[in-house]
């Protein structure tokens, strides 16, 4: 990659991000920047923005629940606004043909349709980087908007699969075996630890195994990639996996970002078919919020939702790349899409940062048209009869629990934000709900009472410690609270923010240690002394 890429790319996201956008907005003004520089998509830069997607792909994987899929509000959902937005942009294009536009009047409906469903996506890239910078991702907003855009992901692989003409070899059912694999894969990454080795070993999934393995088949790579991933979500180690793709992963995409204004320079004609689709992306976003309020969502979850995916997806220029190499559409296609992509990125990011308060303004109003019977898991989270709470379900707060329990009674609970270890501790008889106090989604659930006496903190980051501190204290909690710190330094913090009692976890694992080593030497001794004696 020439230097000149690489410093045009820091120096316009730099100065997005100095404004409060996100930097990816900076890179794809970069992209057209680079373009009337006369600069234009090399293989390399191309080769390089395909890893970035598909190891997102892979990301996106490890952390997603099949299960989730298989649920109607998920894949309902998608197909339901898939079928009405692909009707809207297909009625948009219609009416920019009969207004005359110049690009638009070598439509026909069949390719109208097409682009329609084109548009018709939202874009992954986009919606997982602001679900990530919030912290979200667990979120019941973000999982239902992930698994809304890996159902458009799997239809997207159906087309592209259709359009090429081309059908998978008799080899690709070796995909079936993929469930046989998984004890090795998992055993692997369990060996590889968390250094370089873990990087590498989910680089060689993703690309190798994934990637490569289902393209040599006829099978998408970059669906090989999701799949591999999906098979590793449930293990422990996956959440550490992603983690250390991350930063790998998002020096890609900034070549992803570069590629899309590198397309080419807009016309007027480009211009405005791009902002005939732009005014019409409100009407994608309330289509969004129709379908996720006949699903029994809540206000906040339905909205945040819709913010998550009010935009255009790349999967709109793959689509306008295919046909404008079967001659159906011109590259001028490719140039107003890449615009409409853009505007819809800058439009959204914003709406996005600020959807918190666009929520406090306008929930109110919205929530006269929330359906009364809620969703299972969007309903107000009631603690009971709890006197004591107990935030994170580790060591630490089930110890906390048993010994809080001999002492006060049954007026424990405890919230635990994994759901895999909720059947344990309730075999346990452990009075335990799910939930993630690090989740503005449980605060905004949770109904504190005033019988509550007294809050443990027993989450591992200290960061989510303060972010519960915070909300308890909006919420009006007066009660007394404890939390756990690992290092010197935190608990300062934890003090100005007016908490009752600090209990750091190593000095405290060292005393107790020392006493339980102490009183078994002396245990030893007495029995020695005995036995002299005797």
């Amino acid at each position: 990659m020439e230097p000149v890429l690489i410093a045009v790319a820091f120096v316009c996201g730099m100065l997005v991000n100095l404004i409060g956008l996100p930097p990816l907005l900076g890179f794809l003004a970069a992209g057209f920047l680079l373009n009337g520089m006369g600069y234009e998509n090399t293989p390399a830069l191309a080769e390089l923005a395909d890893l970035g997607v598909t190891l997102l792909l892979f990301t996106i994987g490890l952390k997603l629940d099949v299960r989730t899929l298989l649920r109607r509000d998920v894949w309902g959902t998608a197909s339901l606004h898939m079928l009405l937005s692909t009707l809207l942009f297909t009625l948009v294009l219609l009416v920019c043909k009969g207004l005359g536009m110049t690009l638009a009047m070598s439509l026909g409906w069949q390719l109208a349709v097409l682009l329609g469903f084109a548009l018709s996506f939202s874009s992954t890239v986009f919606a997982v980087k602001v679900l990530e910078e919030r912290s979200d991702m667990n979120a019941l907003y973000a999982r239902l908007a992930i698994g809304v855009l890996v159902m458009q992901d799997i239809f997207a692989v159906a087309f592209l699969a259709i359009s090429s003409g081309k059908l998978p070899s008799i080899w690709a059912l070796w995909i079936l075996g993929l469930p046989l694999l998984r004890p090795l894969l998992c055993r692997l990454l369990e060996r590889a630890g968390h250094g370089e080795l873990q990087v590498l070993f989910g680089v060689f999934l993703a690309l190798v195994v994934g990637a490569a393995g289902f393209e040599v088949v006829g099978l998408k790579p970059d669906l090989g990639a999701l799949i591999i991933g999906m098979m590793l979500a449930s293990h422990p180690a996956a959440a550490g996996l992603a983690k250390a793709l991350f930063t790998l992963k998002d020096l890609f995409l900034i070549c992803f970002f570069l590629t899309i204004g590198l397309n080419g320079l807009p016309t007027q004609d480009a211009m405005w078919i791009a902002l005939a689709l732009v005014l019409a992306l409100p009407f994608k976003s309330t289509l969004y919020y129709l379908v996720y309020s006949g699903a029994h969502l809540r206000v906040r979850t339905v909205l945040l939702s819709t913010l998550a995916l009010s935009n255009f997806s790349e999967f709109g220029l793959i689509v306008a790349a295919i046909a404008a190499k079967a001659g159906w559409l011109s590259h001028e296609w490719l140039v107003a899409l890449s615009l409409a992509l853009a505007a819809s990125f800058m439009i959204s990011a914003p709406l996005n940062g600020q959807s918190e308060r666009i929520y406090h303004r306008f929930g109110n109003w919205l929530r006269g048209l929330q359906a009364r019977e809620l969703h299972p898991e969007d309903r107000p989270i009631e603690l009971g009869d709890a006197k004591v709470i107990i935030l994170g379900m580790g060591r630490i707060g089930q110890g906390a629990y048993f010994e809080l329990e001999h002492k006060y009674g049954p007026v424990i609970l405890g919230v635990e934000n994994d759901h895999g270890k909720l059947p344990g501790l309730r075999e346990r008889n452990m009075n335990v709900i799910e939930g993630d106090a690090t989740d503005t989604d449980f605060w905004d659930k949770v109904l504190i009472s005033n019988q509550i006496d007294l809050v443990l903190l027993a989450m591992p980051h200290h960061s989510g410690n303060l972010y519960a501190i915070e909300k308890l204290r909006s919420h009006g909690f007066t009660g007394k609270i404890a939390a756990i710190v690992r290092f010197e330094d935190d608990i300062d913090s934890l003090r100005e923010q007016g908490v009752d009692a600090v209990f750091n976890v190593y000095d405290e694992a060292g005393s107790g240690f020392a006493r339980h080593v102490i009183r078994g030497m002396e245990g030893r001794d007495a029995l020695g002394k005995t036995g002299t004696i005797v």
